[in-house]
């Protein structure tokens, strides 16, 4: 008895790979997803020290080969949700500064500053995790560190700049500073952080808002004061 060409044709592979409505991409898409929001919620109520790869997996639904799937290890797994939450802050920043790009610096400091602190604050969990964690834990989380804060600086001193610089020695004496004026705004994050027993309560994280503007304002003042 001969078989149809229909019984005979075997299911695309796509067809026979895909359980749920996604494929093995967007599973694994998925499950990365599922592993960076349990990470997130761990490090934020145990400290990165006192979360295991296999509370993070447990957490998030995940078997721990699936963890290793996508990260070698709870480092590893923390510098990508360093990047991530790093992503979204740079966004509201990015739309921040957009939003006030018809005002001068002075007044262009508050509606940034505002956006950079609401996109931390407003899930407190960002902050505990993106301030409160990173320090010392391993030198590929310290690179990240450094990388996002000479984002930052360079942000800023986009902000600053009415001017080009005149000269390459003048350029990186004005990213100098910008990065050292990021260092201490973050520096007050922290210590706001470490402070703030309210939960992220509005009053708190206003003070916050206007003590980094006070802060940046004040550096801005510095910056452009006549040399001595």
């Amino acid at each position: 008895m001969t078989r149809s060409k229909s019984a005979a044709r075997p299911e695309p592979e796509s067809v026979r790979r895909r359980i749920r409505g996604l494929d093995a991409e967007q599973r694994s898409a998925q499950r990365r997803d599922q592993l960076l929001d349990a990470a997130t919620e761990l490090f934020a109520e145990k400290s990165f020290s006192g979360t295991s790869i296999e509370q993070i997996c447990q957490h998030a639904f995940v078997g721990t080969k699936g963890f290793y799937d996508h990260f070698d290890s709870k480092e590893a797994c923390y510098v990508a949700l360093l990047v991530k939450l790093t992503e979204q802050i740079k966004q509201r920043l990015t739309q921040g500064a957009a939003e006030a790009a018809g005002l001068g610096w002075p007044q262009r400091a508050t509606p940034i500053v505002a956006a950079f602190v609401h996109a931390i604050a407003d899930d407190p969990r960002l902050a505990r995790v993106t301030f409160g964690e990173s320090g010392g834990i391993s030198t590929s989380v310290e690179k990240q560190r450094r990388i996002n804060r000479r984002w930052a600086a360079a942000f800023l001193e986009a902000q600053w700049s009415t001017r080009p610089a005149t000269d390459t020695d003048d350029e990186h004496r004005r990213l100098a500073l910008a990065l050292a004026t990021i260092g201490g705004m973050f520096e007050l994050v922290t210590d706001w952080l470490h402070h703030d027993d309210d939960g992220g309560a509005s009053d708190v994280v206003e003070t916050l808002i206007a003590d980094l503007v006070g802060f940046l304002n004040a550096v801005d003042a510095g910056r452009r004061a006549p040399a001595g």
